[in-house]
């Protein structure tokens, strides 16, 4: 294994010998002046330059004395062997000050300043007050315009000083190209785009030019009427975006007196290096939603026979909502209750609800009455432990989350295991990276990513396939794209032509479901040209043989026919990734989302693994990881099949240790799986029929919702354990309040295996409790002896049972985290690149699977003649019931749509905007069509997030055989004009 994370520098790189204000300092050829000033202990002041942002000088502030005829811009100027530099003289501060009247001659008075009276830190006004320059002198000149067009950053075109900072941040960093010059003289003005307002541009929100710009020209609106303050005015909290699995790390500006956060900003990292997205900056105000639930519910008598309590959920909507065929409930089971019905605040509406993302409180909760903990959580217990008495361990389930802590995660599944002894606990990484976790686990022995997404600075190649991170995992596409700004090629490969399209040298629009097909066809080039790695397959690799016979059987041409891909694009992605140094394939969940999708995820290994990209800097299998804690709560063993860091439950040896540490007996078979927990709940007789629900909403997330509908209706008894009330909820017994992220202590594991401090940032509202609590106090009343006082004790005694985790401690992780494994935690960040020597397979070796590539289950026809891909959107998450109540986040993106080709569209008569209705085999939603380029003819899209549109109502409930994971990218559908 290795650390490795930028390229070796080189040993004997020529050095120069300049003189910096009488130190004399050594450096390599080509360092800067304002570089080498730095390192010694030289503060030159600057106003358009940031070490991050390749220097461009445009501001003259940073210029120095080299002794020649002119002053130089130390921030471009290399320095030179013997050169003599100084950088503070009567001369040059009066440069400076002349420069500084000229720029502050246009800026707002201080006490009007966007920044000074916000953050106040206006490094302009910092470098006027420094050099004592006195306003007035010069006439002020304005009429360049004010834009307030985006929901939560403002521009402010009169305090724009054209330093270009917010250019480069936009180019440099986040590699999105928006933001520009137009203009001539006086009028120069930045620009979005071709001079659209910032809120109607190709902008994403990600608010990098608003921390780079140096004065009040880009400022962050306050969110909820919480006022921006200064820094030093307010707490800083430093945690981790709750998110995607990027893990992006972040400060919190908290303002003590409101309970409140004031702002957001990225932080240094190693893997985010201070980066975020528009979700980590501006979407964290769902906590403060007046709809959070703040007190345990249970529900009453009247509300049984049990079942959904909305009409939205019932799927009895019309017009606006999502609607199914064959979506009774059932009346099966009752639950504790009685007493008066009460109401909680919230939003309240009144008469046809409009199009919105959220559960109508009061129609739902008049169903439920308020309960003090003791009651609930005394009817949780009782409730699951005579469920478990009449029908033994198989009757209970639990589906656990990923936006919860490891700790928590560890806490939930040996609840589930020691209290009711059953192994019937999983969660959404069954709906997300299942079969690829059964593929990587069977090849290289282990789910986890080989390398970090930061190690594509050492690829030569690299693959994106069934993945669109601009939109799924920004922060990490961005160093994508700085890559291949340095030399990477980019090879992507999906249905869809997302934005990653636009920054590919390679983009294979293949047919949906045929990636077996594409890639034994690459594989079969690589072979027949040679470009295999022999040494690597016969030292490291088992089963190649029976590989290359089954790749044979796809030559490009045959390929070609069933992916729609032409021959010689498949043999130029050979030859590309055959002839690379190294090589690595990043892949999303257009990958692993099939019946094929365990075969998809082996035909990556594989291409890896013959070609020798496995082991080494640049190269490596990296499954992107969805939400912010799926890697750490797998790996905490919240699956039913694996007991903490993939150890089998069905091994002797393993069921012994954990029988030992757990001081209990276990049970020896495999659990059910989220899909199968939903079919088992169905069974006339026996199946689960008790549930702990914490943080799931499988009503929205499951495919087939009038199946999961049914099912829900069909348990006994249910507890769900939220911080709002889902669609889910709907269908609960007893309701219980947990706390988001922000208000408790935990860690968190990234897609890199970085396992980072989430702090507590607000304190909790009314009496929501953190779950790892809630938890341990149901298991104190099912009979289990627990007593953990803090996370970290958790924490500790996971560690103990994960040799992957070894060395790890709350105290060790430090403000960055720590990738696993780590020997060294307290001096190394931690391991990049797995694999370098052996695989943790139990031969060592790289087990290769071919695969045959199948049809997908359910495929077009004349009633039914469009492919449905379903997926999500940049500003949105899951099933939105943290995005779609953050208020940056909604307004940015409010509606529902789906996606088409121009061609299906002007065949069906729909026009861009207008209301349609999309339909399946298995339901119908009515939403907005959108006229896409991107999408394939064909081929249609539609996001998961939108309740009143719900993507899943159509999607089959077909799963891999292998990691049991649904098909929800492909299912035949019709959207016709209603």
């Amino acid at each position: 294994m290795t650390t490795l994370q930028e390229p070796p520098a080189p040993t004997s790189a020529p050095t120069v010998t300049a003189t910096i204000d009488g130190r004399e300092v050594t450096v390599a050829e080509g360092t800067t002046i304002y570089d080498a000033a730095r390192r010694a202990g030289v503060d030159i002041p600057v106003l358009c330059h940031d070490e991050r942002y390749d220097p461009v000088g445009v501001c003259r502030m940073c210029v120095v004395d080299t002794g020649g005829r002119v002053f130089a811009a130390a921030c471009v100027r290399p320095c030179e062997d013997g050169m003599e530099v100084v950088t503070t003289s009567e001369e040059l501060d009066r440069s400076r000050a002349v420069l500084t009247e000229l720029l502050v001659a246009d800026q707002p008075p201080i006490a009007e300043d966007p920044k000074q009276t916000t953050t106040g830190d206006n490094l302009l006004l910092a470098l006027e007050q420094g050099l004592g320059v006195e306003r007035g002198a010069l006439p002020c000149g304005s009429g360049r315009g004010h834009d307030s067009s985006n929901p939560v950053i403002d521009v402010d075109h009169d305090a724009c000083i054209l330093c270009d900072r917010c250019v480069r941040a936009c180019d440099d960093i986040q590699g999105n190209d928006v933001i520009g010059r137009t203009g001539k003289g006086y009028a120069t003005r930045i620009a979005f785009d071709l001079d659209d307002p910032m809120g109607a541009s190709s902008c994403v929100t990600c608010g990098e030019c608003v921390q780079a710009c140096p004065t009040g020209a880009l400022t962050n609106k306050s969110i909820r009427d919480i006022a921006i303050r200064p820094r030093e005015e307010l707490d800083a909290v430093e945690s981790v975006c709750p998110y995607c699995g990027v893990g992006c790390a972040i400060t919190y500006r908290v303002d003590r007196e409101q309970n409140a956060i004031s702002f957001a900003e990225g932080r240094d990292q190693p893997g985010s290096q201070s980066r975020l997205c528009v979700k980590g900056r501006y979407g964290w105000d769902y906590a403060a939603s007046p709809q959070r639930l703040t007190v345990p519910l249970i529900r009453v008598d009247a509300a049984y026979p049990k079942g959904a309590l909305s009409a939205d959920v019932r799927g009895e909507g019309t017009g606006d909502r999502a609607t199914g065929r064959g979506g009774g409930d059932n009346d099966r089971g009752r639950g504790g209750g009685g007493g008066d019905r009460s109401r909680k605040p919230g939003d309240k509406r009144g008469g046809h609800r409009k199009p919105g993302g959220l559960v109508d409180y009061d129609e739902v909760l008049p169903h439920f009455r308020e309960a003090t903990w003791e009651e609930a959580l005394d009817l949780v217990a009782r409730r699951l432990r005579e469920i478990h008495a009449e029908g033994g361990p198989e009757s209970i389930a639990g589906f656990g989350s990923a936006k919860c802590s490891n700790e928590e995660a560890y806490l939930f599944q040996k609840l589930i295991r020691t209290g009711f002894g059953t192994n019937n606990v999983d969660h959404c990484t069954r709906l997300c990276h299942a079969s690829s976790v059964a593929a990587l686990f069977e090849g290289v022995g282990s789910g986890a990513v080989s390398t970090t997404y930061g190690d594509v600075v050492n690829a030569d190649v690299v693959i994106i396939t069934g993945s669109n991170p601009t939109a799924n995992h920004p922060v990490a596409s961005s160093f994508f794209k700085q890559a291949r700004r340095r030399g990477t090629k980019i090879i992507y490969v999906d249905p869809r032509a997302s934005t990653v399209a636009e920054h590919a040298d390679i983009h294979i629009q293949l047919k949906p479901g045929t990636d077996v097909a594409f890639y034994n066809a690459v594989m079969h080039e690589v072979i027949r040209l040679g470009l295999i790695d022999r040494e690597f397959i016969a030292s490291r690799t088992s089963n190649y043989d029976e590989l290359a016979r089954t790749v044979a059987d796809y030559p490009p041409d045959r390929a070609a026919q069933i992916t729609g891909v032409d021959a010689d694009s498949i043999r130029e992605v050979a030859r590309t990734w055959g002839e690379a140094g190294a090589g690595v394939v990043y892949w999303g969940m257009g990958i692993s989302q099939h019946t094929t999708g365990t075969d998809n995820a082996r035909c990556l290994i594989a291409l890896c693994s013959i070609t020798g990209n496995v082991g080494r800097p640049g190269t490596g299998l990296h499954p992107l990881r969805g939400q912010n804690n799926v890697q750490g709560a797998s790996d905490a063993g919240l699956i039913p099949m694996f007991y903490p860091d993939y150890q089998g439950v069905d091994r002797e040896a393993t069921q012994a240790r954990f029988e030992e540490a757990w001081g209990t007996p276990l049970n020896p078979q495999r659990g059910l799986t989220v899909t199968e927990i939903i079919s088992s709940a169905l069974q006339p007789d026996g199946g689960v029929r008790g549930m702990y629900m914490l943080g799931e909403n499988p009503f929205l997330s499951d495919p087939n919702i009038n199946k999961v509908r049914k099912a829900l209706s069909a348990l006994d008894f249910l507890v769900v354990q939220d911080i709002f009330l889902t669609e889910t909820a709907e269908f609960a017994d007893v309701i219980l309040p947990a706390t988001s992220y922000l208000e408790k202590d935990g860690t968190y594991t990234n897609t890199d295996r970085r396992v980072q401090l989430g702090r507590k940032v607000l304190d909790a509202p009314g009496q929501a409790r953190p779950d790892w609590e809630i938890v341990q106090d149901i298991a104190q009343r099912v009979g289990l002896d627990w007593a953990y006082g803090s996370p970290s004790e958790v924490f500790d005694e996971m560690v103990a049972l994960m040799p992957s985790y070894a060395n790890l401690a709350h105290g060790n992780l430090g403000s960055s985290g720590k990738l696993y494994p780590n020997s060294d935690p307290e001096h190394t960040d931690g391991t990049v690149v797995m694999f370098v020597e052996r695989f943790n397979t139990d031969d060592g070796l790289a087990h290769l699977v071919p695969a045959q590539w199948l049809p997908p289950k359910e495929l077009p026809d004349g009633e039914y003649p469009l492919v449905l891909n379903t997926g999500r959107l940049l500003e949105h998450w899951h099933t939105g019931s943290m995005t779609r109540r953050s208020y940056a986040l909604d307004a940015i993106s409010p509606v529902a749509e789906v996606y088409m080709h121009p061609k299906d569209a002007a065949e069906r008569g729909m026009a861009h905007g207008q209301r349609v209705r999309a339909r399946s085999r298995r339901g119908e939603i009515e939403l907005q069509v959108r006229i896409s380029h991107r999408e394939q003819l064909g081929n249609v899209f539609i996001p998961f997030h939108f309740r009143e549109a719900a993507a899943n109502l159509l999607t089959i409930d077909e799963v891999d055989p292998f990691g049991k994971i649904p098909e929800f990218k492909f299912c035949a559908v019709q959207v016709e004009v209603l």
